[in-house]
């Protein structure tokens, strides 16, 4: 497996950093133009780093309602392409209706004075939808709507991406609630990823396993891991502590998850693939995008270089007893 990152900003320092501690694969937004893409392709390379994955600020949010004009379909045809001719191979997307990451709390006290974000069914009120495009949408739809446009989506985008040899890869809802803001959701169990990777069987059709929303569901980490096994194509590797509907961020070393059988997991499914570490505690005298700072990125990059090193011999016993091939068959 490989680490990957988001930087905000990506500037030669961050980059340089990121690179420092062992970075390999860098992840960017939505581009403006075609351009930007090979651009940022091209400003990573002069760091020794790689943009594998494409995440974030996507327009599909009428397609998600069903009343897409068109527009949005052709834009996203049009940048599995592009990503195409960039050398860029997966696409991270969500079918979060209206929103994306929502927290109620952002500057929660943590660990020696940093602080990390929350969320609290009951202070809904006060939902900031982050990373998203614009505000939290007024426009409703029931989640066997979403089943139903997420068909139109998949049917319509699997071809493009098996022809481009891009992948998409779904992230789960974040909170993982079957409704918020009297919007349905469909992406918020384990049970609705395996019917995702069940009824649209195509290789372009893969999971981003973010770890702290299905923490957030209530399963076990390990075993939803093996559960979906080789469809696991992106990591987003986090920690929550509490429940769907009231949870905070964690530190990555700070939370319940057994990190250690987590990453023995993916090793067993035979991932290979990005891993990234995802929102960050916000560290003393820091500025900026909650989740997204750089000190705790730099504590991450080093725990989950740990991590990966302490199960790389783990790796090397499954092959040898041929257990990652039966794994992957199963």
């Amino acid at each position: 497996m490989r680490l990957a990152t988001v930087l905000t900003p990506v500037t030669d320092s961050n980059l340089q950093l990121a690179a420092q501690c062992g970075v390999t694969d860098l992840v960017t937004r939505y581009p403006e133009s075609p351009e930007d893409l090979v651009r940022a392709q091209r400003h990573a390379e002069r760091f020794g780093l790689n943009v594998s994955v494409v995440e974030g600020y996507l327009p599909i949010e009428r397609l998600k309602l069903g009343d897409d004009d068109g527009s949005e379909l052709q834009a996203m045809k049009d940048l599995l392409v592009q990503m195409s001719d960039a050398g860029i191979r997966l696409l991270c997307y969500n079918f979060m209706s209206g929103t994306d990451w929502v927290r109620t709390a952002t500057d929660v006290p943590a660990r020696g004075g940093s602080t990390v974000t929350a969320f609290r069914l009951q202070d809904v009120d006060r939902a900031q939808s982050l990373n998203a495009s614009g505000p939290i949408s007024g426009d409703t739809v029931t989640s066997e709507q979403l089943w139903q446009h997420l068909d139109r989506f998949l049917n319509e985008l699997l071809p493009v991406g098996e022809k481009a040899g891009v992948t998409l890869a779904m992230h789960p809802d974040d909170p993982p609630l079957p409704e918020l803001l009297g919007r349905g959701r469909i992406m918020c169990s384990l049970e609705g990823f395996e019917r995702l990777v069940r009824d649209w069987q195509s290789p372009a059709n893969g999971v981003c396993f973010c770890q702290g929303t299905f923490a957030a569901m209530g399963v076990d980490i390990p075993d939803a891991i093996r559960r979906l096994g080789p469809h696991i194509v992106y990591v987003h590797c986090r920690d929550t502590a509490g429940t769907a509907t009231d949870f905070v961020e964690t530190f990555h070393d700070d939370g319940p998850t057994d990190m250690v059988a987590a990453m023995r997991a993916y090793r067993e499914v035979g991932f290979e693939g990005p891993l990234r570490p995802d929102h960050v505690p916000m560290f003393a005298g820091e500025e900026g995008e909650p989740g997204y700072t750089m000190l705790g990125r730099l504590f991450a990059y080093g725990y989950l270089r740990g991590l990966m090193q302490a199960t790389e011999s783990d790796a090397g016993a499954l092959r040898a007893s041929g257990r990652l091939d039966r794994i992957g068959n199963d």
